[in-house]
Formats: C-alpha cells, sequence, structure tokens
C-alpha cells in the first residue's frame, strides 16, 4: 500500500487504474472532442493533440507504463505525486474516470476524500489537493500542503522528454493551467467556434409560422380524441397524448403577443378546435383551454378591433358562450383548480362585454342569468373572489343595455338584489375587500334595473324604497348608495301601454288607435310611495348636514331625487303639498341652502370652462362642425364638474318659482346677494335645451315650460 499522501492534482480526467480496480466510464464531451481532433490528424493509434512531438500513447502503452508503477509502488512504500500532464496525457486522461475515493485510500483504509462530481467541475479548471492529516480528514481543501518534504518521488506515466515546466506551473511542477499547449489551444477553440455555427436563431413569427403552430395543435387535438374513443376503459393509454394535449395548449399563449396573426389563426379549424375543448371530459383540459381563450381574447392585447373581432368571431361561431355555461354545473369550486376555471371563465365574459355587439346577445342567455343571480346569492364568509366577480358581470350587463335590464328584472333580479344587499343596513363591509366590491357591484345592478319601467314596478312590488330608507337613515357605507338607487329610481320613464279600443276591432278603429298611443310616467307610482314611506325627513335631514360631511355623489343624488319629484308628483296631490311645504319651511332655509350650494358649483364651472377656453385657443378651433366636437367631448368633464348638479338645482329653482309666489320672491332675494336673478337661472335651462346633447322630447317640452315662468 502506499504511504502517507503528499499531494494529489488532477487534470480533466483521472489516472490510470491501478490492480483491481474497475475502470470508470470515459467523460462524453472529451471524448467527442478528442475523437474530432484525432479526426482532423487523420491518426489512429497515435493521435497528436498538442506539438509535432506530443503523441497520445496508445492503450497498450499506458499499461506497460501503469505496469511500471505498480512494481515501483509495491516495492517501497512512496508518496504519490500526480505532476502536471502534457497535452498527449491530458487527452488520454480525459478518456479515463477512474475514482478517487478508491484509488486514494490511506493505510488503515479509514478515511476517504470526497468530492463532487467530475463530469460537473469546470475543464478548464483543475482539481485542487487537498490537505490530509493523519486520519485522513479535510483541514483545508482550498489549499495544498506537503506532509513528507523528503519524499518527492512521483508515480504515473513518465513524461515525454520535450515537456518542460511552463509558465502554468511553479517550481514543484504544480499545475495551474489548462494542460494544452498553444497548438493545442488553437485547434480546442476551432472546434468550440465550429460547434457554434449550428446555433439556433431567433424564430419568425408570420403567417407560415402560426399555420405550423395551429396545424401542431390540431393533430394532437386528434390524436387524444381517436386514442379516447379507442381506449375508452383504458386511461393509461391515452394520458400521454393528454399530456403532449396540454402543452399544445400553453404552446397557443405566444399568439397573444402577436396579434397580427389572429386573422389568419382564426382562419384555420385551430380555433373552432380549442373551443370545443371547453367541452373535453378531462376538467383540467377543459379549465386550460378556457384560460387560454380568456388570454388571447384580453382586451389589453394589443393590436386592431379587427383582428380582435376576426378571433372572437371564430370562437362564437364554435358555440363558445354555451359551452363556458355548461362548465359552471360541472365545476366544483371548492376544488382550486375548477374555481380558476370559474374565475376564467368569467373572465371570457367579461372580455366579450367589452364590445357592445356582444352585451345583448349574453344578456339573452337565460341560463347564464339564472347562475349569476344563483351564484352571487351562495353564502360566503369572506366574499370569495368569484362571488364578486359574478356580481361584477351583472353590473356590467345591466349598465350596457336596456333589454338586458329588463331580462334581469323578469328573472327576479331584483329581489335578490335587495335581499342579499339587506345585511348591510347597519354592518359595513371590511375596507377594500371583496365584500365591499360585492356590495358596490349590488347596488349598481340595481340602480340600472330601477331605470326601466319593469324594474321600477319590481322595485315596489319588493319594498325597495323602505329598505333604501332605512339605509338612508341608519346606514353608513351603504347610504350614498341607497340614495342613488332612489334617484334612478324615481327618474322619469315612460311607459307605453296599449290604449282602449273598447271592443272596436275594425281596421280603422286599430289604425286609430295605433295613432293615439297611451304613455304614462313609471316613476309617479315611486315618487309617491317614497312620500308616503315617510323619506321626506330622512332626505331633507341628508341635505342640511352637506356642508359638515360633504359627499358630492350624496349631495348630487339627493338633488336628482328633488328635481324628479317635483317633476313626477301629481298637480294638486297631497304628496306634492307635503313636499312643497318642506322647501317653505323655516323661513325657507332650504332655498337658501340651494342657492348656496349653486354659488359653489358656479364658480368650480367656470373655472373649468376658462381653461377649455384656452385650450380652445391653443387648438385654433373655428369651424362650426370643430367647435361641436370639442363641446362634445369636454361635456362629460362638464357635468362633473358641476354642470350636473347646478342643472338640477336650477329646475328645483324653477320648479318652487312656478309653485309658489313666496317661493320666488325668496330666491330673487337670495340671488341678489352676489348681483344674480332669475335670469341666470333661465340661461342655464336654456343652455341645456340648446346644447349639442340629445334631449328627449318629454325632458324638453317641462324645460321650455319652466323658462316660461322664468321672466
Amino acid at each position: 500500500m502506499f504511504g502517507q499522501i503528499q499531494e494529489v492534482k488532477m487534470v480533466r480526467g483521472c489516472l490510470p487504474d491501478f490492480p483491481g480496480e474497475q475502470r470508470k466510464p470515459i467523460c462524453a464531451d472529451d471524448v467527442l472532442r478528442m475523437e474530432r481532433v484525432r479526426m482532423r490528424s487523420g491518426s489512429d493509434t497515435g493521435e497528436r493533440c498538442g506539438g509535432e512531438n506530443a503523441l497520445v500513447p496508445s492503450w497498450d502503452q499506458l499499461d506497460s507504463q501503469c505496469s511500471a508503477t505498480r512494481k515501483d509502488a509495491t516495492s517501497r512504500p512512496i508518496p504519490l505525486r500526480c505532476t502536471r500532464l502534457s497535452s498527449a496525457s491530458a487527452c488520454v486522461a480525459s478518456r479515463i474516470m477512474t475514482s478517487i475515493d478508491d484509488l486514494f485510500k490511506s493505510a488503515n483504509g479509514s478515511a476517504k476524500r470526497k468530492f463532487e462530481n467530475p463530469n460537473e467541475a469546470d475543464p478548464t479548471q483543475s482539481y485542487k489537493s487537498a490537505k490530509l492529516d493523519a486520519d485522513g480528514d479535510v483541514k483545508a481543501p482550498a489549499q495544498a500542503s506537503v506532509a513528507d518534504e523528503d519524499d518527492d518521488d512521483e508515480a504515473g506515466p513518465s513524461l515525454p522528454p520535450d515537456f518542460e515546466d511552463g509558465p502554468g506551473d511553479d517550481d514543484e511542477g504544480r499545475f495551474f493551467g489548462d494542460g494544452l499547449d498553444e497548438n493545442a489551444r488553437d485547434a480546442m477553440e476551432y472546434i468550440d467556434a465550429q460547434d457554434g455555427d449550428g446555433a439556433i436563431g431567433e424564430e419568425k413569427y408570420d403567417v407560415p409560422w402560426v399555420r405550423k403552430l395551429a396545424l401542431n395543435f390540431e393533430k394532437k387535438v386528434n390524436k387524444n380524441a381517436s386514442l379516447r374513443a379507442k381506449y375508452e376503459d383504458d386511461p393509461t393509454k391515452f394520458m400521454e397524448s393528454e399530456g403532449d394535449l396540454d402543452e399544445g395548449i400553453k404552446a397557443l399563449s405566444i399568439l397573444s403577443e402577436h396579434p397580427e396573426l389572429y386573422e389568419e389563426f382564426a382562419k384555420s379549424t385551430a380555433a373552432s378546435k380549442l373551443v370545443e375543448l371547453l367541452a373535453h371530459e378531462n376538467t383540467d383540459i377543459a379549465i386550460a383551454a378556457i384560460e387560454m381563450v380568456s388570454e388571447l381574447t384580453d382586451e389589453d392585447v394589443g393590436g386592431e378591433q379587427e383582428q380582435w373581432d376576426a378571433l372572437v368571431t371564430a370562437f362564437m361561431e364554435a358555440d363558445l358562450l354555451s359551452l363556458l355555461v355548461s362548465n359552471f354545473s360541472r365545476f366544483d369550486e371548492t376544488d382550486e383548480a375548477d374555481a380558476s376555471g370559474v374565475y376564467n371563465s368569467l373572465s371570457v365574459i367579461e372580455n366579450l362585454l367589452s364590445q357592445p355587439t356582444y352585451t345583448d346577445i349574453i344578456g339573452r342567455e337565460t341560463a347564464l342569468l339564472k347562475w349569476l343571480l344563483d351564484r352571487i346569492q351562495k353564502p360566503e364568509k369572506p366574499t370569495t373572489q368569484n362571488k364578486q366577480y359574478a356580481s361584477e358581470i351583472l353590473s356590467i350587463l345591466t349598465q350596457s343595455s336596456r333589454p338586458n335590464r329588463n331580462h334581469v328584472a323578469d328573472a327576479n333580479g331584483v329581489e335578490i338584489f335587495l335581499t342579499n344587499l339587506a345585511p348591510y343596513r347597519r354592518d359595513d363591509p371590511e375596507k377594500d375587500s371583496n365584500e365591499e366590491e360585492y356590495m358596490e357591484n349590488l347596488f349598481n345592478c340595481l340602480s340600472s334595473v330601477t331605470e326601466e319601467p319593469l324594474g321600477k314596478a319590481k322595485f315596489l312590488e319588493a319594498e325597495g324604497v323602505e329598505l333604501c330608507l332605512l339605509f338612508v337613515r341608519d346606514g353608513k357605507t351603504s347610504k350614498s348608495r341607497a340614495l342613488k338607487v332612489l334617484d334612478h329610481a324615481c327618474g322619469y320613464a315612460e311607459e307605453t301601454t296599449p290604449p282602449q279600443t273598447n271592443g272596436n276591432t275594425s281596421a280603422k278603429g286599430k289604425e286609430a288607435a295605433a295613432e293615439v298611443p297611451e304613455a304614462t310616467n313609471s316613476a309617479t307610482a315611486v315618487c309617491t310611495k317614497l312620500i308616503d314611506s315617510r323619506g321626506l325627513k330622512p332626505l331633507f335631514s341628508t341635505f342640511s348636514k352637506t356642508k359638515k360631511s360633504h359627499d358630492p355623489q350624496q349631495t348630487e343624488h339627493i338633488l336628482g331625487i328633488f328635481a324628479s319629484l317635483l317633476r313626477s308628483l301629481p298637480g294638486n296631490s297631497d304628496t306634492r303639498f307635503r313636499l312643497l311645504a318642506k322647501f317653505l319651511e323655516k323661513d325657507y332655509d332650504k332655498i337658501h341652502k340651494l342657492v348656496e350650494l349653486r354659488r359653489g358649483y358656479v364658480t368650480r364651472l367656470s373655472a373649468f370652462d376658462s381653461k377649455l377656453a384656452e385650450k380652445k385657443k391653443a387648438l385654433r378651433i373655428s369651424g362650426k362642425d370643430e367647435l361641436e366636437a370639442f363641446e362634445l367631448e369636454n361635456i362629460p368633464d362638464r357635468l362633473s364638474e358641476g354642470l350636473y348638479c347646478l342643472e338640477r338645482i336650477d329646475a328645483v329653482l324653477a320648479w318652487l318659482v312656478a309653485e309658489d309666489g313666496g317661493a320666488k320672491v325668496a330666491i330673487e332675494k337670495a340671488l341678489a346677494e352676489r348681483d344674480e336673478g332669475l335670469g341666470d337661472v333661465k340661461r342655464t335651462l336654456q343652455a341645456q335645451l340648446d346644447g349639442v346633447m340629445a334631449v328627449e322630447p318629454a325632458e324638453r317640452e317641462m324645460l321650455e315650460t319652466l323658462v316660461g315662468f322664468l321672466v
């Protein structure tokens, strides 16, 4: 056996085998490089790796050298030092991987040197020697030391005579280089350069690419369908194809980054195949397909509208909507994956609703409306994201289309909204939570539906006026939302009813009946119910406190309710007299409050109009058409800056002037304090009549009548 080990150094490979040891597998990378060098040199038994005299010994020559070394090793115990290897020896060493743990054992055979897998080492660096104590324990792996300076014999194959210590070696022969001379290094660099020529370039995303993508996807879909049909009772036969199909679905994701290829993709059958996967027996595949449809139809995807329309049209023709709705019944939201499928399904519906073309189409899906209304009633604590999302879809549907509001009202939506809002009378939801947004969406749905005559009727039947007044009286966060609902519910809405024919069924009688349709204001019943339910006290009490806790939206809704009550309550009715009495009480205190608010809105609007005038001057707008377009573009900003509230206040003041002489005097006196008069109120109403925004016939008639009283 060997004596105490002094130093161990390894270069790119391992030393030759010792007797009784099994030869380790060679490093594939080194063998490949060595073979390339050998093929270029044209030599078999003695390859040239470096200089002219640096021949790599054959296996027989190597064995003879190793035998001599073994004999020397058995004659006397000598320490082993593996000195630097020539380029030839390095090539040979790269073909031999010998276990260091078995090779270097101490005399007592107790300790072993351990190291990381040589295949993972950097081939351009040498292994550093380890300093071992008498027991063979590692003390400093990063530094080599000599245990016995007197004994420095070397073992291993003898070096060729023409190899002297190079610049990469120290005086003791330690190796710090790469084991190659200049010629060999040049050869290896040439091989590396040749290997780099085959690198894959950047893929080009064009029409041929998307056709190939679609074709590969179709093949995976068809293969999976075929195997499922053939081995229906043996899932192991088609599971691999299902994994490939899942990868194929995810591969379509790159398409969302290139919307210019949407139209080409829509022409292929891959678009319909993707939608068909929503009905796949494996819900994981269906969920993956839904997620991909959601990603491709996202409105944030860049591109032209025509490109988006082409893809969505292909999806809708493949019955996308029905398949989405049918999946809701088989998803179990207690499972995280299925809950994700529901969320992505709602995301697809939201994407479709971003275009007005599909709002009415989606609203006609009675199965979808039923599921959404059922979903928002499901008790949850805390409110989940899917429940909130379902309420948001309903909010979008009701805000975007009048027919959709009627569909929701027919589906008993008003009563469902009120029932689920009732718990928030005294308990506010957690701030910035899903539950808070859920509550907000339900109030928005209710506000939209009650704009329609059918919604107003359902609102009265479900005692919605009484509940909203409780919100105004006792609510906190829900207070301003309830005022919004009452504002919309009291709004004027004509309901055309078929005229009475008195049994006259002749053609002439029918023609006369068609010429005189009967129109009624469906808001009258709601306004009357509000007064009869003692709603004036909480309304005027809230109005009086607007200065202390000013909520712009709350004030806006109260002013809207006042204007609607004065417009819709029947003349000479008890309810109308009770309303007028509230404005006249306490020495016209409410009238002074209205005039005070009016001044604030006039100031805000004047400042905004001054900025608009400067902007118009900078844009050099002069033509009539350009001026109308500019004014129409800025109408929403002017309304939010106080124009809407100013119009409501002046309408209320005009009604009070027309209704009561004492109120007219009080209004003129209050306006005169700031050098204003009824003419200023008249200009506001006349501007509303002459503005670029369309005015409904019934409202135009009312405004013209009020303008006549302001003289």
